[in-house]
């Protein structure tokens, strides 16, 4: 059989080892994305081991205590300077830290001290849902049909795990409203990064909502006292693992992949943080893996992907 012409030229005139290079940085991209995924899907599981030791308040300031050096030294090393914001501007930064960063943890381990990890991780999966749905109420941005499919269902994912047989019990559906709520101050600090007039580098930014969101929350922590009860060991490696993991190592994953990637395709990569929330609940922690979970966390991941899809032209 005679040989083939040899024709390394091939696919828009590279050669296929060029074409791999090429393709190098953007599959960087997709594992830093979703190993900061990962993370953020873990702070569940994490949450629900530190709402059994903790106060809300008290294990909030101590996350940020602990992450604060971190950004801190970051942002020396970077030779990153903070902002001086307008009076406007540093009234959004307080309320975007009372939300994203007080606000949201606490809820989060209060909900976790009444409802599964796992519900919680298919509810925090709704987080770019919610996010949209807040920017059409508030914002008034003119939803895409898309769009609206897509926060029906995450609605129905949501509903999936609140509606379902032995779930309709006084505690969880308080747990699942915190967890929502929760989810929903966090797409509140989205949307206030909106209305800042001048842009705020993200490392920079992260380092002001952690500094900020420990000095509204030392106060409330003081109030809880929680000196009077003994900590055991396995809480007190949860809270570093929260402050550290997800919140400084999460925080530089994410940017390393977005940087790597478009818009569209870091968006679909939050789908990873709700699948690991309910695996790691279900490989962990021991808990059960219903119908109306699986159901939940399917029609959350096609809500997301929805999601992405509709902001790809915007």
């Amino acid at each position: 059989m005679p040989a083939l012409p040899c024709n390394p030229v091939q696919d828009g005139g590279r050669p296929p080892a060029l074409r791999l290079a090429a393709m190098i940085p953007k599959l960087e991209g997709y594992l830093y994305l979703a190993l900061a995924m990962a993370t953020v899907g873990s702070t569940v599981v994490v949450a629900k081991l530190i709402a059994a030791g903790l106060p809300p308040f008290t294990a909030t300031a101590l996350r940020l205590g602990l992450a604060l050096p971190c950004f801190v030294l970051l942002m020396i090393r970077a030779r990153a300077a903070l902002p001086r914001p307008d009076a406007r501007d540093a009234l959004i930064l307080l309320v975007q830290a009372i939300a994203g960063s007080v606000a949201y943890t606490t809820l989060l381990i209060a909900g976790l001290t009444l409802t599964s990890a796992a519900n919680a991780g298919v509810i925090v999966g709704t987080l770019p849902v919610v996010s949209a749905g807040i920017a059409i109420l508030l914002l008034g941005e003119r939803p895409r049909p898309a769009l609206l499919g897509a926060i029906a269902l995450a609605a129905g994912g949501v509903l999936a795990i609140t509606l379902r047989p032995g779930a309709m019990d006084a505690r969880s559906l308080a747990g699942n409203t915190l967890v929502l709520a929760a989810v929903m101050c966090e797409g509140l600090f989205i949307l206030l990064n909106k209305r800042l007039r001048r842009t705020i580098a993200p490392l920079a930014q992260s380092t002001l909502m952690t500094g900020l969101g420990l000095a509204v929350a030392i106060v409330p922590a003081a109030v809880e006292q929680p000196w009077i009860n003994a900590i055991d060991a396995t809480v007190i490696w949860a809270i570093v693992y929260y402050a550290l993991v997800p919140t400084v190592g999460g925080y530089l994953l994410w940017y390393a992949g977005a940087a790597r990637v478009s818009g569209a395709e870091a968006a679909l990569f939050t789908a990873v943080a709700p699948v690991t929330a309910v695996l790691l609940a279900f490989v962990l922690l021991g808990e059960a893996l219903g119908a109306g979970q699986i159901l939940g966390i399917g029609l959350v991941l096609i809500a997301v992907a929805g999601t992405a899809r509709a902001g790809t032209g915007s």
